[in-house]
């Protein structure tokens, strides 16, 4: 069986090659585990969040929940006040990964991430193989985001990628699901080791 060529990959980075969690910071706070996930469900929601990754301004949103919850200020101004906390270090086994793919020198390698404008330059700071990449499309800075078909327009056009030759990694179904829809092969993560396992199959790696 001939296979497929690749010319392109594309990563996206939280919880693929970058360990964040809002729990992280949120068990410093929280004594009580179920009352974290009560707050993670119905204050500081992963839709919320989402709006930041859109563009909308960190002071804005935080302002939004105070007054909408207000007794739980203190923890609300902490997600964006202590938010390096939510980071717990790359995923090391997917850095690897990474690193071996870009040096083979064989591909053009992307990043299409959800992220705040405002905290990504953070980001940047703290992890310096984000530098590896060819080009970083970040959501909060187009004001599009996954998994909407114009943002992966974007990045197509951006970097001029030929999506038959392109491969997608992102852990959330969402997206990947969203990313095949449009006509980009992608691969759901699960592990850095399921990750290598898929790669070397489909001879990338």
């Amino acid at each position: 069986m001939e296979h497929k060529t690749y010319h392109t990959i594309i990563f996206d980075l939280g919880a693929v090659l970058v360990d964040w969690n809002p729990r992280y910071l949120y068990k410093k706070i929280f004594t009580d585990e179920k009352e974290m996930e009560h707050f993670l469900a119905n204050v500081c929601t992963s839709d919320w969040n989402e709006e930041q990754d859109g563009g909308r301004r960190l002071q804005e949103a935080t302002d939004l929940l105070v007054a909408q919850h207000p007794t739980f200020e203190t923890q609300i101004r902490a997600f964006y006040g202590r938010w390096p906390e939510m980071l717990n270090g790359a995923l090391e086994g997917t850095v690897e990964i990474f690193r071996q793919l870009n040096e083979s020198g064989k591909y053009k390698i992307y990043a299409l991430t959800n992220w705040s404008d405002e905290t990504f330059p953070i980001a940047m700071e703290i992890y310096p193989f984000f530098k590896w990449f060819d080009g970083i499309l970040v959501s909060g800075t187009e004001k599009m985001r996954k998994p909407h078909a114009a943002f992966y327009q974007l990045l197509l056009d951006r970097f001029s990628i030929d999506a038959k030759h392109a491969i997608f990694i992102d852990d959330n179904l969402r997206n990947v699901k969203a990313a095949e829809d449009f006509g980009i092969e992608s691969i759901h993560f699960t592990s850095p080791e399921a990750l290598e396992t898929v790669l070397k199959e489909k001879q990338i790696l």
